[in-house]
């Protein structure tokens, strides 16, 4: 069993609920246990440095130091907290100035932080961590003739840290392919979805959006797998009606978090694979894996090792 501090942030307790709890689901079947952060708060999100970098630093500094506390690398979901969390580490190490004032403001509160901390996004604890051939090898329900499009988003790579190719990122697809899915050409698999733009800017994003979707289809896709971001999955999976509805298209593509389409290729149902929670069904799509046999040990899918 591999232990990690997780940090769900805190759209996971709202828009992306299903996400997570499909992330629940499979953390003991991949022999990773996630214990959550005690008493966590807000990572401060982007707009707020933009207001007040020490402010914004030192919110995020602090489940920082919560997270050393544990001795553990912080794991965290979404997208956008783990660059948040994963920028606020490095900006401390290489800011002396910053780093003292965050350091002010913790001791104010009884904290301290030292920088040691790890921040890592699940999708790359899954792909490095657990392996692809390892997780192939767990499969009961493989996904063969499902075409998928693996969406990472814009912020799950970049900046480089060192988490996947920036521009040409695979590691959902080389997951895909080991539950026995067929990956498609995907190239706009790192752009923007538009989340954060959707109330601000409700014409850009779905403009974002429509092109995403668009894109995978054309290329064949039957859903979109998509990283483990709550607003990523949110803007294309609630917003395709929206997207119909401006551009007159007839959209209709499941999205299913990485997490949830690992549920099903590991035997788990509808339900606890959270599919119930998704606003574009995808029982139809799913419903012959989800009802096909559960075999005692599937063979590691040759894709894996691509």
């Amino acid at each position: 069993m591999r232990y990690y501090a997780y940090y769900p942030g805190c759209s996971m307790e709202a828009t992306g609920a299903p996400v997570e709890k499909a992330i629940k689901a499979i953390a003991k079947p991949l022999d990773i246990e996630l214990m959550e952060l005690e008493d966590w708060t807000c990572c401060g999100s982007s707009p707020f440095s933009g207001v007040d970098k020490v402010k914004a630093m030192a919110i995020t500094a602090r489940v920082l130091a919560q997270a050393e506390k544990t001795g553990l690398d912080l794991v965290t979901p979404c997208s956008s907290c783990y660059t948040i969390l994963h920028e606020a580490n490095e900006l401390m190490k290489d800011d002396h100035k910053l780093a003292w004032q965050v350091h002010e403001a913790l001791t104010s509160v009884g904290l301290n932080y030292n920088g040691t901390v790890k921040v890592r996004h699940i999708v790359e604890v899954i792909y490095n961590d657990v392996g692809v051939e390892a997780l192939a090898a767990k499969v009961k329900r493989p996904m063969t003739g499902l075409k998928v499009a693996c969406y990472h988003g814009c912020q799950q790579v970049r900046p480089e840290y060192g988490y996947d190719d920036r521009e040409y990122p695979d590691w959902l697809a080389r997951i895909a392919a080991a539950l026995g899915a067929e990956p498609v050409n995907f190239p706009l698999k790192a752009k923007c979805c538009g989340s954060s733009l959707v109330i601000s800017e409700t014409d850009m994003a779905l403009e974002l959006i429509h092109k995403l979707l668009e894109n995978a289809a054309d290329n064949g896709a039957q859903a979109i797998v998509s990283t483990t971001c709550p607003l990523c999955h949110t803007a294309l999976d609630a917003y395709q009606s929206a997207v119909n509805g401006k551009y007159k298209s007839h959209f209709n593509l499941p999205v299913l978090a990485v997490p949830q389409i690992i549920a099903v290729a590991l035997g788990l149902d509808f339900k606890q694979a959270a599919l119930d929670g998704n606003v574009i069904s995808p029982r139809k799509l799913l419903s012959p894996y989800l009802n096909s046999k559960i075999a005692a040990q599937a063979p590691a899918q040759k894709a894996a090792a691509g």
